[in-house]
């Protein structure tokens, strides 16, 4: 079913003429080509890049007080259990009504789809803080504002981007479920849909070609910013990096 590479090398430009809307229509292109995909593949990988921040954001801040907050542990740990199992696919509803058709659903559904593993890995990394960090940082006078920010948050920093690494992937494959279903608004998961709809190999082959492209860029770009924020992590820890 799908072209040989041949063939879908030399119809690349082709291929990409119908990402735009004009063209699937059977009219001229309605700008550069260039233009046409940049705009589909932004639209796409912003959607998942604001995902990503909000829930890794969110997840932390919701993680800490749950922690530090009995009460506030009670009422939302089981919340989190109960709404984790449930498959983001199954908010699009949800997302429809709250937020309509555009962008926000779409951020929406990739939030939805990590907060909840991100929230419930947080409450694991600070359990697993060994207890001496936290009493040595009491004995030498700390504040519970030092103790978070100089003890805690750099102990689970490490386990926190390694889950929103291997999360990636999961929001790509969200982000295009909504982008397909029409909640999106535009991006590659509608030209994934148009060429189902048309039965375009061609386009369905370069558009996964993109996605692939594209959601490895993202994540060696995380890589670099793992790098970046985590500064204090031994090389031998490198585990923790790639």
């Amino acid at each position: 079913l799908l072209p040989p590479p041949h063939i879908f090398l030399v119809d690349m430009e082709a291929g990409f003429k119908l990402f735009d809307k004009s063209t699937r229509m059977g009219n001229a292109s309605t700008g550069l080509i260039t233009v046409t995909v940049a705009k589909v593949i932004t639209f796409s990988t912003l959607r998942v890049i604001v995902g990503l921040i909000f829930a890794f954001a969110v997840s932390l801040a919701v993680g800490m007080a749950i922690r530090y907050s009995r009460l506030f542990g009670k009422l939302a740990l089981p919340t989190i259990h109960v709404l984790a199992p449930i498959s983001p696919v199954a908010w699009v509803p949800v997302a429809i009504t709250i937020f309509g058709v555009g962008n926000a659903p779409a951020v929406f559904l990739v939030f939805i789809a990590l907060f909840f593993i991100m929230t419930l890995a947080t409450l694991s990394l600070i359990d697993g803080i060994p207890i001496s960090y936290i009493q040595v940082a009491r004995i030498m006078g700390a504040s519970r504002r030092q103790i978070f920010f100089q003890v805690i948050l750099p102990a689970i920093l490490p386990g926190l981007f390694l889950v929103l690494r291997l999360n990636v992937f999961a929001a790509w494959v969200i982000v295009l479920i909504a982008e397909f279903t029409g909640v999106g608004g535009g991006g590659l998961g509608l030209a994934v849909q148009v060429a189902r709809n048309t039965f375009n190999a061609k386009l369905a082959f370069l558009t996964m070609a993109t996605v692939g492209v594209v959601g490895f860029a993202l994540e060696a770009l995380l890589r670099q910013v793992q790098y970046r924020v985590l500064y204090w992590v031994p090389k031998g820890q490198a585990a923790l990096r790639r």
